[in-house]
């Protein structure tokens, strides 16, 4: 399929399988995600606030909220319950070719070994290959970024032949790899 995505999902989303559930965030959830990303990691490998208290906390349930309601992506907490979030899975339109679907993720540091962000990236490409459309699935992984590598490799994306991607984050130059998934990639739950 080679549309443009489209991001109009039944409220609230919840996506299951593989040991894991996906759910949008809550305004309960401000203070485990104070503690899943006001981590050195996630401060080195994504442009989320740092440090990351709960006052960034509510601005970024807020800002998640409103791309939802706008139709613009959705973010996911991944719990293991139902309940507690471990990570987060986000889904978004592309930012470098708007006919792409763009996922990111980030585990919180106790969490991290577990295959949390493997299971979840799968959940969410089975998800968006259903649901989303799009003319690929992508993730823009920095250059350097190990773990990040191993997940995409792990859930079917291979390195696409983009032209690295350059920005500008906190304060650096940063160059993103653009790792894709097309249909039928990688044997993702059904």
């Amino acid at each position: 399929m080679d549309s443009r995505p489209t991001f109009d999902f039944p409220g609230p989303l919840r996506i299951d399988g593989l040991g894991l559930h996906l759910r949008e965030w809550s305004d309960d959830d401000v203070a485990d995600l104070v503690a899943l990303y006001d981590d050195p990691e996630i401060d080195r490998w994504t442009p989320v606030a740092s440090p990351f208290d709960t006052q960034a906390a509510l601005a970024y349930l807020a800002a998640a909220e409103q791309k939802s309601a706008e139709r613009r992506g959705v973010q996911l907490a991944i719990t293991t319950d139902g309940e507690r979030p471990r990570g987060e899975v986000l889904l978004f339109p592309g930012t470098t070719d708007e006919r792409d679907v763009e996922l990111a993720y980030g585990v919180g540091a106790a969490y991290r070994g577990r295959g949390l962000a493997t299971r979840a990236v799968r959940l969410v490409v089975d998800f968006a290959h259903r649901h989303v459309g799009g003319r690929r699935i992508v993730l823009c992984i920095e250059d350097g970024n190990a773990a990040s590598e191993g997940v995409a490799k792990s859930a079917g994306f291979v390195l696409a032949g983009d032209e690295p991607v350059l920005r500008m984050a906190k304060g650096r130059d940063v160059v993103l790899r653009t790792w894709s998934h097309r249909e039928g990639d990688c044997p993702c739950p059904g």
